[in-house]
């Protein structure tokens, strides 16, 4: 950036630009704001938006006072380690992505240490606030801001949160979202029993109920009983050096939730099961709000719209500093 301002005086470029970043009271949500008109006319000329991308950005780091820093899942290392995490919502179609909007966690170990935080500049409003939590927040802003709807994408730390879910659905957004294996779900046909039945006094019972023989099963289970005919190969899109395919089943399911403390079951959704013909077992999961007519490659293509962050959107892209005292947040 220095070299294309400034070619006679790069060095002092350098210093001014790194000044703007890492000191002056700047204001990023701004220039993201100001960048989106410029870019996103030009990605939906050729292409329609497909995804809302919803994911964590991992800036691995060796000290302990940038702030944020702390030891948990970094996503360039693929492992737990020393690193900042900021939460970013991206703009996706099938071969670009623009992120929007980027926030750095921080974690309770900061928010809860007065001496660190004012080491570190963290400004007082800042309160810690889940990864879940930070992006429906994102997702309200983009919403209030009238950018394009289309489906949320995003990896089992955010699906596997039912307020966050619950929260797409309350916005009117379709989603398909990773969850762990365990999550438990009412197989195809079935549902919660209904209440029961009322007494001669009091008032009518209303949460649904579950019996020793009426149980929700762990997603994993699910899969596990399938038949062979269930899975199919699906391609979804072209990789670097060859087509990128896999097999997937899907099944029409309810979440099951804590819906003890419902008066009706959660709606029906897509569980997307991904088992690769080369692993003892399925490797991933997913919930998808998409219609009920909606095809498997279409749930497919949609899941697998998360990776395009990583590879041209804000996971690539973006090296932001987070020592800022009123911008950084």
């Amino acid at each position: 950036m220095a070299a294309r301002l400034d070619p006679n005086n790069v060095r002092r470029a350098h210093q001014s630009l790194h000044h703007v970043v890492a000191v002056a009271p700047w204001n990023d949500q701004l220039l993201l704001q100001a960048v989106r008109p410029d870019v996103l006319p030009q990605m939906t000329s050729r292409e329609p938006i497909s995804a809302w991308v919803v994911d964590d950005t991992g800036l691995p780091k060796k000290g302990k006072h940038s702030v944020g820093v702390a030891r948990q899942y970094c996503g360039q290392a693929g492992k737990q380690d020393n690193c900042q995490v900021a939460v970013s919502l991206s703009i996706s179609t099938v071969s670009a992505s623009l992120p929007i909007t980027y926030e750095l966690y921080l974690p309770e170990t900061w928010s809860e240490d007065p001496e660190r935080r004012r080491n570190a500049g963290v400004p007082d409003d800042v309160v810690f606030r889940t990864k879940p939590l930070i992006a429906t927040e994102q997702i309200q802003q983009a919403l209030a801001d009238g950018v394009p709807r289309a489906p949320v994408v995003a990896d089992a730390a955010y699906g596997n949160d039912t307020k966050f879910r619950q929260a797409l659905l309350d916005m009117g957004l379709e989603y398909v979202v990773g969850i762990q294996p365990t999550l438990s779900v009412w197989p195809p046909g079935k549902e919660p029993l209904p209440p029961k039945p009322r007494k001669s006094i009091g008032r009518p019972p209303k949460l649904r109920q579950r019996s020793p023989n009426h149980q929700p099963v762990l997603a994993r289970e699910l899969a596990a009983g399938l038949d062979p005919k269930d899975w199919q190969t699906v391609t979804w899109r072209n990789g670097t050096k060859q087509k990128l395919r896999s097999r997937f089943a899907a099944v029409r399911v309810r979440p099951a939730n804590r819906d003890y403390w419902r008066s009706e079951p959660l709606p029906e959704q897509w569980l997307l099961i991904e088992w690769p013909e080369d692993e003892a077992q399925p490797t991933k999961y997913w919930l998808g709000s998409l219609a009920a007519d909606t095809s498997l490659t279409a749930l497919v293509a949609t899941a697998k719209q998360r990776w395009m962050k990583g590879e041209v959107g804000a996971g690539s892209i973006i090296t932001p500093h987070f020592a800022l005292p009123h911008t950084a947040f």
